[in-house]
């Protein structure tokens, strides 16, 4: 019994010693923000839209919910679906209120995922995870037009945006085999939502089950041009342009914009200047990260994937030029990535990530003179 005793002292002045020492539990494991950030009133994920009684939106956890006092209360949750559609929706998706007051969101169906990837085989053949679309004319109340616009596995849906012309845009992605690897194209809607149609895919070989291009993000740029933003495993976004709403992407190329393996989202603020949020490859002020992948497993070329800190950048020129990237939030050996933004009025902006649990009110002016 002394000696189970003695043991039992052990173990606790052991868990002691690693709790005060174990980088696990040390300070810097906690979310660090910067200071200009405040809490959100709301851990809601998004994405939110602004409704026509300026209530606002969100979606969460397969149902909406919606607040009339800019977030500081919810309704209950509302559920999307009766139990008969067999649809969940993914938390990687996009949601719009169009010209015409018809909300539309976009997004993968968890229910019928199949993932099949095989190291062996470095591909995964037969691999599902559907892209759906649907719209709603009463406010998110319900919804219609519910449409599977593919059955290739999306790795996610991030971004959606309407032109000067009307046109409704959102980004998706299909997997590639033979070797397996990813591709992405556009979605484009003259009419409200109702139907869709797809832009040519951009397919930009690779190998590997994040191998590929993913996950591109856009915007329309003043001149009229759409601009895409896209994930690779190359070390910075790759760009490319659209002349006609979507329909043909060209001008396919590297933008100089370093990030890690994940993806960014690029908004148009209503004082015309375009955000910017992502991962950058190393840790601010340092000169390196560890690479992963290489190996056709996770990815043909060997990539950081850093995502242990979020930054923001503004462009008062089209994306031209950007303030000096700002890092608003980190937290260490937590990926904070998957970045949401929404303008709940102008130049007061909710950003949260569905990777780590950002939920942040910033003021725009605030992230301006960054030098």
């Amino acid at each position: 019994m002394i000696v189970i005793n003695r043991l039992l002292q052990l173990y606790v002045l052991l868990a002691v010693c690693l709790f005060t020492i174990s980088p696990l539990f040390s300070a810097d494991k906690k979310l660090w923000l910067d200071d200009r950030c405040k809490q959100m009133p709301t851990d809601l994920l998004g994405p939110f839209v602004r409704l026509t009684d300026h209530s606002i939106l969100a979606i969460g956890n397969n149902a909406t919910y919606v607040s009339d006092d800019d977030g500081q209360s919810w309704s209950e949750p509302r559920a999307l679906f009766d139990q008969s559609k067999k649809i969940k929706v993914s938390n990687e998706r996009a949601m719009l209120r169009t010209k015409n007051g018809t909300i539309i969101l976009a997004y993968m169906n968890l229910l019928e995922k199949n993932w099949t990837w095989s190291n062996k085989k470095h591909d995964a053949p037969g691999a599902k995870l559907p892209t759906y679309v649907m719209r709603s004319l009463d406010n998110g109340k319900t919804w219609q037009d519910i449409q599977k616009v593919h059955d290739d596995y999306s790795g996610a849906v991030r971004d959606i945006i309407q032109t000067k012309q009307g046109r409704i845009i959102f980004t998706a992605m299909k997997m590639q085999h033979n070797p397996g690897r990813h591709a992405v194209l556009t979605y484009s809607s003259i009419d409200d939502g109702k139907s869709w149609s797809p832009s040519g895919l951009i397919d930009l070989g690779g190998k590997g089950h994040h191998g590929g291009v993913t996950e591109p993000s856009l915007t329309e740029l003043q001149d009229g041009r759409q601009w895409m933003l896209i994930r690779t495993n190359w070390g910075e976004f790759w760009s490319a342009h659209s002349y006609d709403g979507g329909k043909f992407w060209r001008t396919l190329q590297p933008s100089g914009i370093k990030s890690s393996s994940a993806p960014c989202l690029i908004k148009r603020l209503e004082s015309g200047r375009l955000l910017l949020l992502w991962n950058r490859p190393v840790p601010q002020g340092k000169e390196s990260w560890p690479l992963s992948g290489g190996d056709g497993l996770w990815s043909e070329t060997p990539v950081s994937n850093f995502r242990e800190e979020l930054s923001l950048a503004l462009s008062a020129d089209e994306g031209k030029t950007w303030t000096k990237p700002a890092v608003i939030a980190r937290q260490s050996g937590t990926w904070l990535a998957y970045p949401y933004a929404f303008e709940q009025k102008p130049g007061v902006l909710w950003i949260t990530t569905m990777q780590g649990k950002v939920r942040v009110l910033i003021n725009e002016q605030d992230f301006l003179n960054e030098k």
